[in-house]
C-alpha cells in the first residue's frame, strides 16, 4: 500500500493512494495520523482491514488535483542519516570506502512535503542536493541480532532529499549536523510505500535533476552497506522507534563533486524520483 498526507501544512489528513495515483481514500475515520502508532499497528495487524474497507467502498474518496501533499508521516522522532554509503559518491568526494557506516543526525523539523519550497540559508554559498532512499521504522529496533531481523521493523520506504550546506557541514568546524539541519532541508515523500510493495529494495533506481539537467542517476545496488545492514548496525548504538526515518545515503553527482557552479541558488528547481516511490519537485527560495 501507498500512504500519504494531504492538506495545508500542519493540518494534513491521512490517506491511502488509489491505483490511478490521482485519487486517494480518506483514512481520517480509521486513524488520526500516519505516525509511529499507526505504523506499528500496520505491521502487527497487516493490511487486511484496510483492504476490506476499500473493497466495501467505506473509505471516502479524495480528488488529489490541486491539493498539497505533505510529508507522508507526522514529524519523525528522529532522522538518522548514513554518509558516504555509495561507492561512486565516496569516490567523487575523494573519501576512502568506510569500514563501518558513517552516522550523523538531522533535526526532525527539517522534514517538509515533497513539493514544498526549500530555502537557501542566509550566508549560504554551497547549498547541495542528495536524492536518498528513506527507511521508515514501524517497530522498535534495539540490539537486533542480525541484519535479517531488520526486515521485521521496517514499515516502508519513501524518497528523501537530504539537502545540505557544504560550507556549514565541512568548513566551519564541529560535526556535520549544522550543515544538514537548516529549515526545509529534508523534503520527504510523496508516499510511504509498504515494504511488500517495494520488492527488492537493493534494485531501485534513484534520479535527480536541477533545472532539467540530470545530476544524479544511480541505484541502491551500489550501496556499500545495504538497507538491512544499516538498520541492524544502528540498533547496536541507538534505539530506533516507530516513526523514525533513516536516510541511507546518496549516489554520485552532488554539487560538491561538480564544483562551485553546480551549487543551488534561489529559483532553481530540483526534481527527484525513485523507482516505485513517486516523484518530488522543489523550487528554491531564500531564508
Amino acid at each position: 500500500m501507498r500512504f500519504l498526507r494531504t492538506g495545508p501544512a500542519g493540518a494534513e489528513r491521512p490517506a491511502l493512494l488509489g491505483s490511478d495515483e490521482t485519487t486517494a481514500y480518506d483514512l481520517s475515520g480509521y486513524t488520526d495520523e500516519i505516525d509511529g502508532a499507526f505504523l506499528t499497528r500496520l505491521l502487527d495487524e497487516g493490511t487486511g482491514e484496510l483492504t476490506a474497507l476499500l473493497e466495501r467502498g467505506e473509505l471516502p474518496v479524495l480528488d488529489l488535483a490541486g491539493r498539497r501533499i505533505g510529508a507522508p508521516l507526522a514529524r519523525p522522532g528522529k532522522v538518522v542519516c548514513i554518509g558516504l554509503n555509495y561507492r561512486d559518491h565516496a569516490a567523487e568526494t575523494g573519501a576512502d570506502i568506510p569500514s563501518e557506516p558513517v552516522v550523523f543526525m538531522k533535526a526532525s523539523n527539517t522534514v517538509v512535503g515533497p513539493d514544498d519550497e526549500v530555502l537557501v540559508p542566509r550566508n549560504s554559498l554551497k547549498t547541495d542536493y542528495e536524492v536518498e532512499l528513506a527507511v521508515v521504522i514501524g517497530r522498535t529496533a534495539r540490539y537486533l541480532d542480525s541484519p535479517a531481523d531488520a526486515a521485521g521493523v521496517i514499515a516502508g520506504y519513501a524518497i528523501s532529499n537530504d539537502v545540505s550546506e557544504r560550507e556549514f557541514q565541512l568548513e566551519r568546524g564541529g560535526t556535520w549536523d549544522k550543515g544538514k539541519s537548516c529549515e526545509t532541508f529534508n523534503p520527504l515523500g510523496p508516499w510511504l510505500v509498504t515494504a511488500d510493495e517495494v520488492g527488492d529494495v537493493q534494485r531501485l533506481g534513484l534520479r535527480l535533476s536541477v533545472n532539467g539537467e540530470s545530476r544524479q542517476d544511480g541505484g541502491t545496488a551500489d550501496m556499500i552497506f545495504d538497507v538491512h545492514h544499516v538498520i541492524w548496525y544502528l540498533s547496536q548504538f541507538l534505539v530506533l522507534e516507530p516513526g523514525d526515518v533513516v536516510n541511507t545515503g546518496t549516489p554520485a553527482g552532488v554539487a560538491m563533486g561538480k564544483g562551485g557552479h553546480a551549487f543551488l541558488q534561489p529559483g532553481d528547481v530540483m526534481e527527484l524520483e525513485i523507482d516505485g516511490l513517486g516523484r518530488q519537485r522543489q523550487v528554491l527560495g531564500k531564508a
